[in-house]
């Protein structure tokens, strides 16, 4: 009976030691961020944001202490948190259900969404252009009027060569002063100063030549001028129906790029925000998708930038804390974001960081 008790006593005391070991307040522990701004920025070795205040608020309630390790991507910090390599995840981190798979979070504390960054005023490339005018059946037209100046090019050489004793006899030479004459009517609707050698008559077909010029030249500028005013019009983004047959850019690993991939919209993966907007201004894609928040923080702090944010929140989210499975803290932090709620600590970090609206 004295062995049984010995042995009872032995294992409280063993679980009682690894239960203290598990909770214990003065271990370190490590923290994994992603630069987001307003909820994670990242300032030499300053590190703040609405997420970053809040955790350090729940921090000092449970008694922990930290260190933050910055990753460069979201996807990166996906994976450490899941593999145990880091013992929070720090960001605004959205719960999905492929994330609530590979490990926990707290309790949401933060409401949001994705949107739509895009471009003020559409931007128009060349081989857009090009590409409208092939729509809109100009590009034939423009096949026909090429074949009427190469034929009107040679029939002046002709022409000349037989009426005018001062036009250049050789070939290449001729070819070029006459279609240098050709071009001049077309693009100017001016004629270069030639020999009348036919009197009034030859007066009234130079005059003629000048009125097809000019004809030309109106038709090339109009069908130019609406084409591009068509692409302005229908390039505009509105809401996420507007993205299909466009190229987006989403943050690597971030739930923006899973919303891409499952709606099947043509997306390349960035490091951060920074590097879509860089992407978004070098015309590499049309549009961003991202978290609604962080892209109107952006336009807030960059308003000469000539973006905008459209549409409304068409993929509802929530922000929580990710923890390995079977984290001791994550009890602890659970009860201390809902008393962030209840104590309105989320309501002011919220207004310090996107004023009263």
């Amino acid at each position: 009976m004295l062995r049984v008790l010995a042995a009872f006593a032995a294992l409280i005391c063993f679980s009682t030691l690894s239960f203290a070991q598990e909770e214990d307040p003065a271990r370190k522990i490590l923290v994994g961020i992603h630069e987001s701004p307003p909820f994670v920025m990242i300032e030499g070795d300053e590190v703040s944001g609405m997420a970053v205040d809040l955790w350090e608020y729940i921090a000092g309630e449970i008694g922990v202490e930290y260190d933050y390790l910055p990753f460069e991507t979201v996807g990166q910090l996906v994976d450490a948190v899941a593999a145990e390599n880091v013992d929070l995840a720090v960001t605004n981190l959205t719960i999905t259900e492929k994330r609530a798979a590979r490990f926990d979070f707290t309790q949401p504390w933060f409401d949001a969404g994705l949107r739509i960054m895009a471009s003020e005023t559409p931007r128009v490339g060349f081989w857009g252009v090009v590409a409208g005018l092939r729509d809109a059946g100009y590009l034939k037209a423009y096949a026909w009027l090429a074949f009427i100046i190469v034929v009107s090019t040679i029939g002046m050489t002709l022409f000349d060569r037989k009426f005018d004793t001062g036009f250049p006899r050789e070939w290449t030479e001729g070819i070029a002063e006459s279609f240098y004459s050709v071009m001049s009517v077309v693009t100017s609707g001016k004629a270069p100063k030639r020999k009348n050698l036919f009197g009034w008559v030859g007066r009234i077909w130079q005059a003629l030549w000048l009125v097809c010029g000019i004809a030309v030249m109106a038709y090339v500028t109009s069908s130019v001028t609406s084409v591009m005013t068509s692409l302005t019009l229908t390039g505009t983004i509105n809401d996420v129906s507007d993205l299909a047959g466009r190229t987006v850019a989403v943050s690597e690993g971030s739930s923006a790029e899973e919303f891409a991939h499952d709606s099947i919209i043509t997306s390349i993966s960035t490091r951060n925000l920074r590097a879509s907007v860089e992407a978004l201004e070098n015309g590499w894609v049309e549009a961003i998708i991202g978290d609604a928040p962080v892209l109107e923080y952006y336009l807030y702090r960059n308003p000469q930038a000539g973006l905008k944010v459209v549409g409304p929140i068409f993929q509802p989210e929530k922000y929580g804390f990710g923890l390995p499975h079977g984290s001791s803290l994550r009890r602890a932090m659970t009860i201390e974001v809902v008393g962030a709620h209840e104590e309105g600590v989320i309501n002011d970090l919220r207004k310090e960081y996107f004023g009263d609206n």
